[in-house]
């Protein structure tokens, strides 16, 4: 009989601690929560101090059943969930179904899963964290009440099927703060002037206009370029000052959580929910056929960049070893951790460094073979020498003018030999070098190149630049990232484009009521308040029910308004016409998405689907009308016979409906009429019938032979 039990959320950790402890312990696991909040109720009793009201998650009513079978005759019972609140939460969960009268509960936290990780976690046990749990808790019923309460709100208002999530909303607002800013933005035109010159030596190379006098210069128009070109005409070009120094550009540290989804996301095009799949499919155990289940990565959800002093050692050697002495630092870089950061925690990096990504292609699929290199080189670089730059910038002088040449070429690789991050431009030799200057020496002239330019608006959000900012704003944490990009795609708030993530006209509705309604929870100053507040229930430094207290009274008197005073919004402006009566077009939200429909309706029944222009301009998308080979028979009418489905089942309508309305429900027969030359003949009953008007042949099937 095991020693011990020690239960995980996840049959795979499960598995591949069983193996790492063999007969000592019994591994179990509850396949993530057992117990949550009800989902068709509140769930929450304000009136007794936000007590929430548990119950068991459908389904795991045998899991516990099992668990419990499993702790019977067992004093000491281990609980390894997930090192994050989350995992907390399950730990408690846990021991409150088996009884903690029972038993001794012991938390160990596992920040990889090696078998010497795995064995001095299950040496030093602590007791069960009360501050972090109830800051799960907090969490959990913070989004309980905001959610359960304000989306049945926007039900009624809207549409059914809509949310409203407490930083999800946030995240919205930000998505159509930054739609906004782009639709009002006006263009402004200025102008870049270089001069092509040319020295004692070659190459030709580019500077540009940078000041006249002491004076930065950005012509914003062709008429002061002219007059600058005017004024240089006599002018020769001296060289006034040539200033050169190294220049290091670091590495960047290990991924935490948000980096990761960010850098999967620009360079292995991953979304943050497929990451955060991936890293956990690695941080649990991949099978590596004799060696059996072993965690590849350290916990991916973090927000520490902090490297454990025996992983430093591991890489430094790794790196002395394969890339010499020049590619390793006198002291290992240290990474200072965001304000906030819990230090338990480490980066994400391998918990292997020798174990390289070529070694695990047998093991490993594509994208997590892509994610582990990702990992794998991110951290090995993150141990690295810098790399060195020769940084030269000249100015030169034409009479009031100066104009500034710089160049960057690299001295030494260090990192970059293994790892840049995505955005990061590599510095080109050929076109970069200038050459040899000094000061005093007078150039020639080759030519000038004016570039008209115009300001560009502030580029729309992608994932990673989304994930960036709230990041940046203290919005939400690193581990519900993934969640709130998701739910705000899949409840169709949000479009991901080629060109970034954009509202739908739905997002824009749903966001401008909340604004309105909500303007606390709404703001992005009060989301990171809030979540500061959790942070010091974590640390054991605020009750949670105090913090639930101060949250909820303003917020039950916004709720209050805004069930009286939320407008009703079923549809919008298109600023668009109908094509069939001129009526004007409205944005509606249906079930599979928002279209435009006829403010005619039920009188006029145009619909289509729209897209939207760069310039905030609705456009009906032009639908190619559905053809056949079987022509309307109606006099003047040039369309043809189309399926069409109704409740009666499949009937043959003219595809050019609404403005012709002939439709037949038997399929037409391809066979011509012998009499007028008609291409198809209509079935009915035993006979065969010309459907042209004016002709009177009809046939039986038998004729067809």
């Amino acid at each position: 009989m095991p020693k011990a039990l020690l239960i995980v959320e996840s049959p795979t950790k499960a598995r591949t601690l069983q193996k790492y402890l063999g007969a000592d312990f019994e591994v179990r696991s509850t396949k993530g929560h057992i117990i949550d909040l009800p989902k068709n109720e509140l769930g929450v009793d304000v009136a007794k101090d936000f007590a929430p009201k548990y119950v068991t998650i459908v389904g795991r009513n045998k899991v516990i059943q099992e668990l419990k079978k499993a702790a019977a005759g067992v004093a000491d019972i281990y609980l390894g969930p997930d090192p994050d609140r989350e995992g907390e939460a399950i730990a408690w969960h846990i021991a409150q179904a088996l009884g903690e009268k029972n038993h001794r509960f012991h938390r160990v936290l596992f920040n990889e899963l090696t078998k010497k990780a795995i064995l001095e976690a299950l040496k030093a046990p602590a007791p069960l964290d009360r501050p972090r749990y109830e800051s799960q808790q907090a969490r959990r019923i913070l989004d309980r009440l905001v959610g359960y309460q304000i989306s049945p709100l926007l039900w009624q208002k809207v549409k059914s099927g809509l949310s409203a999530g407490r930083v999800q909303s946030v995240a919205l607002r930000l998505v159509c703060d930054r739609e906004k800013a782009i639709l009002a933005f006006v263009p402004q035109e200025y102008w870049t002037l270089d001069a092509c010159l040319e020295g004692s030596c070659p190459p030709v190379f580019r500077a540009r206009l940078a000041r006249r006098g002491k004076k930065a210069l950005k012509p914003e128009n062709i008429m002061e370029v002219e007059a600058i070109l005017d004024a240089l005409e006599e002018q020769s070009f001296r060289v006034t000052k040539v200033e050169k120094k190294p220049l290091k550009r670091a590495p960047a540290p290990p991924f935490i959580t948000s980096t990761l989804q960010m850098e999967s996301s620009r360079r292995l095009r991953f979304t943050p929910k497929r990451t955060m799949r991936l890293a956990q499919q690695l941080y649990e155990g991949v099978d590596l056929g004799d060696e059996g289940p072993v965690g590849l990565i350290t916990y991916m959800r973090t927000d520490s960049p902090r490297v454990s002093g025996e992983a430093v050692n591991m890489v430094r050697s790794f790196i002395a070893k394969e890339f010499g002495e020049a590619y390793l630092p006198a002291r290992p870089p240290f990474y200072k951790s965001p304000k906030g950061a819990q230090e338990a925690h480490e980066g994400i990096r391998p918990t292997d460094v020798n174990r390289r990504p070529g070694d695990l292609k047998a093991f490993l699929g594509k994208e997590d073979l892509a994610l582990y290199d990702l990992i794998w080189r991110r951290f090995v670089a993150s141990q690295m020498s810098p790399a060195i730059y020769q940084q030269t910038a000249v100015d030169i002088e034409a009479g009031d003018y100066t104009f500034r040449a710089t160049a960057s070429v690299l001295d030494f690789p260090g990192f970059t030999v293994l790892y840049q991050e995505s955005g990061e431009v590599e510095e080109k030799e050929e076109g970069d070098r200038l050459p040899p200057l000094t000061v005093g020496e007078i150039l020639t002239l080759r030519d000038f190149d004016p570039q008209q330019h115009f300001t560009k608006p502030p580029p729309r959000f992608t994932e990673a630049s989304l994930i960036k900012e709230l990041e940046a704003q203290g919005i939400g944490r690193p581990s519900t990232y993934a969640t709130i990009l998701t739910n705000l795609q899949e409840r169709r708030y949000v479009l991901k484009e080629r060109v970034g993530l954009r509202p739908t006209e739905l997002g824009l509705v749903v966001n401008d009521l909340l604004v309105e309604s909500f303007p606390d929870i709404l703001d992005p100053q009060f989301t990171a308040r809030l979540e500061g507040d959790l942070d010091r229930i974590a640390e054991g430094e605020t009750p949670w029910q105090q913090v639930l207290r101060d949250f909820y009274e303003p917020f039950q008197r916004d709720l209050t308004s805004a069930r009286e005073g939320m407008r009703r919004v079923k549809s919008v402006s298109s600023s668009l016409t109908c094509p069939l009566c001129q009526a004007d077009l409205l944005v509606r939200f249906g079930r599979n998405g928002e279209f435009v429909g006829c403010s005619a309706y039920p009188r006029c029944k145009f619909t289509s689907n729209f897209t939207r222009e760069a310039d905030g301009r609705l456009v009906l998308e032009e639908k190619k009308p559905e053809t056949s080979d079987f022509p309307c028979p109606r006099p003047d009418c040039r369309g043809a016979l189309v399926p069409r489905r109704s409740r009666r089942g499949v009937f043959y309508g003219c595809n050019r409906y609404p403005q012709c309305k002939y439709a037949q429900n038997p399929a037409p027969v391809s066979r011509g009429c012998p009499a007028c030359g008609f291409p198809w003949l209509l079935k009915k009953g035993k006979k065969l019938l010309c459907p042209r008007e004016g002709c009177d042949h009809q046939e039986s099937p038998e004729a067809q032979g």
